[in-house]
């Protein structure tokens, strides 16, 4: 009997050092451009705080923290540079899913956990990298990228920090993805 070819479909990616390099030349064009590097958390800042002018504007202008952030940042927050390079993130990532046939509805997780207490757990390290991220003045795109591209001592600190604090802890949380 004659064995059944069959065809797996392979998910073709982007090979990870060309990205890496064309992630150095987006964070290169930025400091150009901008006078500035990339960041994320920047962009959440700007958005909690339009959100929260618009439910309690008594609250924002009784507020130091908003009060310097509207003085720094202008009347609009939703106008900062960061905004357009989240939105830019989010679509560009649509686009190249839906172009290379990814876009699905579905939670990835090893067959030892449940989809529930994966997205748990992602609400829980995403919460608590956010919390980090305002402590460290920035995300790891913000502070430690940017950072190291500037030669910043602050930065190879971050990244050293970031990657040494994920090594330590992968043991203890390893069943959640393998």
């Amino acid at each position: 009997m004659a064995k059944k070819e069959q065809t797996v479909k392979k998910t073709k990616y982007l090979n990870p050092y060309l990205g890496g390099v064309l992630l150095g030349l987006v964070l290169l064009a930025a400091n150009y451009v901008s006078g500035r590097g990339l960041g994320a958390s920047g962009a959440i800042k700007s958005a909690v705080v339009a959100a929260v002018k618009t439910v309690a504007p008594a609250h924002t202008e009784k507020a130091v923290f908003y009060q310097e952030y509207a003085n720094s940042h202008g009347e609009n927050s939703m106008k900062s540079w960061l905004v357009f390079e989240m939105l830019g993130v989010v679509v560009g990532g649509f686009l190249s899913g839906a172009l290379a046939g990814r876009l699905k509805v579905k939670v990835e997780h090893s067959p030892k956990i449940t989809s529930k207490r994966r997205l748990a757990f992602a609400l829980m390290g995403g919460i608590l990298f956010g919390f980090g991220s305002q402590l460290g003045r920035g995300c790891t795109s913000g502070s430690a990228l940017s950072g190291m591209a500037v030669i910043s001592l602050g930065g190879f600190i971050s990244m050293a920090a970031i990657f040494g604090t994920a090594f330590a802890l992968a043991y203890f949380f390893r069943k959640n993805w393998i």
